[in-house]
């Protein structure tokens, strides 16, 4: 049923990956600026905690390849150390560190040196955190009495004012937090920000360009009609995100009468990519089928005007931290995560692949449609209003 692996960013699309997000651009924008599957931008940015890495430079004192070169050519012509040493104005303990260090005279190769060396600089320089275990000790347990990484600098500097070694700043602490590759403090410990974010964010990142939390012009649950509330009239639906690893996720729209289940595959979770999106979907229904939507407040659906211009389907929204509000929904997506458990990665899932899933929860009889399963209902429904 799943889809098998993707091809990796090349160095060029990593560089654009990681200027779009520091200017605050979301997973699904960048993804589809990139042409890749978000689960592919969203492992690129957690390996780093979502911070910038710095790139790559050769130290000014590090010899080069041109150097090595004159190395090679000395060995050749027989030169001493000190000669060679004069000719690239180094100290004869440098060159001969590098010819020790890269076979010796018989084996050294100027191009391989070069390679070797670039290779070693990889290795990580620790940070301050992981070099002095009190340091270590003490930012982890004012972490987890919720203080902020800020807080925790600052207190550090007026507590230990002439220790030099009880010093870090909170830029530090927040990438000990962020790369866990550091293996300097605990992830559990994320839990403690205020943010309860899993990687920096940009300061410049919002929702779509609206207010992060606020929907405009969103009509209210209580503004809907009684007979949705009553499930006289078929053709109204529930909709909902359900999220999966790497920020993956699946739409999922459930008609209130019949309780038959539609899964949609969003590029997403921008409002552009869900809208349009369920717009395909929705377009799909017999016209007497569409009537309203009732959603919740994610900002996945704030262009929910130009969803029902296209659509002609009215969207209703919860009232804030009101799940229940949409509960047929619920307790789809509940019987949903059999097919799709929590922490599997849902990019790698076709249409076709969803549309399979939905037809086996549909052939599946309810008790609350007194043992008929959604798919007849959803017939019957057809014909009722045809």
């Amino acid at each position: 049923m799943a889809q098998m692996g993707r091809p990796g960013l090349t160095a060029s699309q990593k560089a654009n990956l990681w200027n779009r997000w520091k200017h605050g651009q979301s997973l699904s924008e960048i993804s589809r600026a990139l042409g890749k599957n978000p689960g592919s931008i969203h492992g690129v940015l957690s390996s780093h905690g979502g911070i910038f890495p710095i790139p790559r430079r050769r130290s000014r004192l590090a010899l080069n390849l041109a150097e090595r070169e004159e190395i090679s050519r000395g060995i050749v012509a027989g030169m001493s150390i000190r000669q060679i040493a004069a000719k690239i104005r180094r100290a004869p303990s440098t060159v001969s560190r590098e010819i020790g260090r890269h076979g010796g005279r018989r084996e050294y190769r100027a191009s391989t040196a070069d390679v070797a060396a670039w290779d070693r600089s990889r290795r990580p320089k620790l940070c301050r955190l992981a070099t002095c275990n009190k340091l270590q000790q003490v930012v982890a347990e004012k972490l987890s009495l919720d203080w902020s990484p800020e807080q925790i600098s600052g207190w550090l500097i007026a507590e230990y004012p002439t220790d030099k070694r009880m010093r870090v700043s909170h830029e530090t602490i927040y990438r000990s937090l962020f790369i866990q590759a550091r293996g300097v403090l605990k992830k559990e410990l994320l839990g403690h920000l205020r943010s309860r974010q899993v990687m920096r964010r940009s300061v410049n990142a919002k929702s779509g360009g609206l207010p992060r939390g606020q929907i405009v012009d969103a009509v209210s649950i209580r503004q809907r009609p009684a007979s949705v509330e009553d499930r006289s009239i078929p053709g109204h639906w529930e909709g909902d995100l359900i999220t999966g690893l790497k920020n993956t996720h699946i739409a999922t729209l459930v008609e209130r009468r019949s309780r038959y289940t539609m899964l949609v595959k969003v590029a997403g979770k921008d409002t552009i990519s869900v809208t349009s999106a369920l717009s395909k979907q929705v377009l799909e229904l017999p016209t007497q089928l569409r009537r309203s939507l009732t959603w919740d407040r994610g900002m996945e659906m704030a262009q929910h005007k130009e969803f029902t211009i296209a659509t002609d389907v009215q969207v209703y929204f919860c009232d804030p931290q009101s799940p229940w509000q949409r509960g047929t929904n619920e307790n789809t997506n509940r019987l949903l995560r059999q097919y799709f458990p929590k922490g599997a990665e849902l990019s790698v899932y076709s249409q076709s692949d969803l549309d399979e899933v939905a037809l086996r929860l549909n052939q599946r009889p309810r008790k609350t449609l007194g043992y008929q399963s959604p798919a007849k209902k959803f017939r019957d429904c057809i014909a009722l209003t045809g």
